[in-house]
């Protein structure tokens, strides 16, 4: 009984450690996987692009909604340390605009409500509020992340809708 002690202890320890490895690297990984195959797949970085409308044959991610429209913007606050100037073009429909940081965490959502809707991403540690003549700010944790626009778009005809809402949606560097 003795003999099993040791193997059985290292065996614990060895568990809580990969656990707890996996609970801190996971996100990162994911997120970077996830900026790359934008990247691969055309979105600039500092640009907003539309996906196509969400089909068996098109969906990249395990479970995306059919239903809805994506546009996703890379940013890299390194590429652009007076921020990020970023807009919602209108849209009748459901539409929001929620940006991601590194870790795969939701730091802020905007909801659109049929308004465009527009802010400016700062580096966490930046001076200054940012805003100029009362223009909304959302502050980034992480140099670097993901924004995504979701729409309602459940037919071909409210998609086509979108694609034209979408020519307003801005992502530059400032």
């Amino acid at each position: 009984m003795k003999r099993l002690i040791g193997p059985l202890a290292l065996s614990v320890i060895l568990g809580i450690a990969s656990h707890f490895a996996i609970l801190n690297y996971a996100p990162s990984v994911i997120m970077d996987r996830a900026y790359t195959m934008l990247g691969e797949r055309g979105t600039a970085v500092h640009a907003f692009n539309l996906a196509p409308r969400m089909t068996p044959q098109t969906q990249s991610v395990v479970r995306p909604s059919p239903d809805l429209a994506y546009s996703a913007c890379r940013f890299d606050l390194s590429e652009a340390p007076n921020g990020v100037r970023v807009k919602m073009g209108s849209y009748d429909g459901y539409s929001s605009l929620s940006f991601f940081d590194a870790q795969t965490n939701n730091f802020r959502t905007i909801r659109g409500n049929g308004e465009a809707r527009e802010t400016r991403l700062l580096p966490a540690n930046s001076a200054g509020n940012g805003a100029e003549n009362g223009a909304d700010v959302t502050r980034a944790p992480s140099q670097k992340g993901i924004i995504l626009i979701r729409r309602l778009a459940p037919s071909d005809a409210e998609y086509a809708k979108v694609a034209e809402a979408s020519a307003g949606d801005l992502c530059e560097a400032i």
